[in-house]
């Protein structure tokens, strides 16, 4: 079985750590190709950080610090420490030691003329990913960035999404979200392929504005996901009408969605999506899921453990009907 996951950082990658447990179980071989978000990268100090790929690489290499979610497992910072006393800005971002080797090798690698995908490649291959039988995709090779245009007491002004998130810690209202350099990128190569190729698509509880969001916005993305043969099946990221984790709540409103599971299917669209989960508390929104022409499941949906996130990730193959 083949699957695609179009994927963001901290919930993209729990649930496809969930979703390898949940394969171990079938008769296999099986292959994932995650379409990681790169709309989140940035560079600082010299070094091109890309937070959802190496969210998605820790954790499905067994580095990542689970109590943050991201990072590494027992990293250091003293890199960090060091600028701090020299006051070189910004404070609100930092880079571990351990994160750092990362860094450092994509940042040369993309200096000597690779492409982003043939460093992801490298990176993933230390973590062992395509001996888990995942293949990680950056969406695109081509510079892509998520800005948000926010406002408050300074007044109205577009930052990087990492400002927002990090630095602002999401307390502006954002009026608006805006791939930068999107229009003009291509699907990284192996994506659009992978799609057509796939025995079905999983959206995961990976936020619909900057992460999934952003991965449709490259042109070919969206279209090949509708074009393909395969069922796309969605996660809902919202429970009970509001975040597990991060910040699609401050978001949704920006592009006129209400924040609840159903009004995110609706946002996806019957063209998009064959099937969708929502959590046993959105119970009652199913109907209207599948009055907009959506099939829709209610299932437990909060991804406590990896075994509970198998038990999700088995819920959407049976939906696509693959099982």
């Amino acid at each position: 079985m083949h699957l695609v996951v179009p994927a963001g950082g901290t919930g993209g990658a729990r649930f496809v750590r969930g979703l390898l447990s949940a394969l171990e179980a079938l008769p296999g071989p099986h292959r994932v190709t995650v379409v990681a978000n790169t709309g989140d990268d940035v560079t600082m100090w010299g070094l091109r950080v890309c937070p959802d790929l190496d969210t998605l690489t820790y954790t499905l290499g067994g580095a990542v610090s689970e109590e943050q979610g991201w990072g590494r497992q027992g990293e250091t910072y003293v890199v960090r420490d060091e600028l701090a006393a020299y006051g070189v800005l910004p404070t609100w971002f930092a880079l571990g030691d351990h994160d750092l080797g990362t860094h450092l090798t994509r940042t040369s690698m993309l200096a000597g003329g690779a492409t982003l995908s043939e460093a992801t490649a490298l990176v993933a291959g230390r973590w062992g990913l395509p001996a888990r039988g995942v293949e990680l995709l950056p969406m695109t090779d081509e510079p892509v960035e998520t800005h948000v245009r926010v406002r408050d007491a300074d007044g109205e002004r577009l930052v990087h999404f990492q400002e927002y998130w990090v630095g602002l810690r999401a307390a502006p209202e954002v009026v608006e979200v805006v791939a930068v350099g999107a229009e003009a990128s291509r699907p990284a190569p192996g994506v659009l392929e992978a799609v057509a190729s796939a025995d079905a698509v999983l959206l995961p509880p990976s936020n619909p504005v900057v992460s999934i969001g952003t991965v449709l916005q490259v042109p070919g993305v969206r279209a090949a996901l509708e074009a393909t043969a395969a069922p796309v099946v969605g996660i809902s990221p919202l429970v009970g009408g509001a975040v597990v984790r991060g910040m699609a709540d401050k978001l949704l409103p920006s592009l006129g969605v209400a924040v609840d599971a159903g009004s995110v299917a609706r946002h996806y669209g019957p063209a998009l999506l064959d099937g969708w989960l929502v959590d046993t508390v959105d119970a009652d929104l199913v109907p209207g899921v599948v009055e907009a022409g959506i099939p829709c499941r209610a299932v437990p949906l909060l991804m406590t453990d990896v075994p509970a996130t198998a038990a999700i990730a088995r819920e959407a193959l049976e939906l696509a009907g693959v099982l």
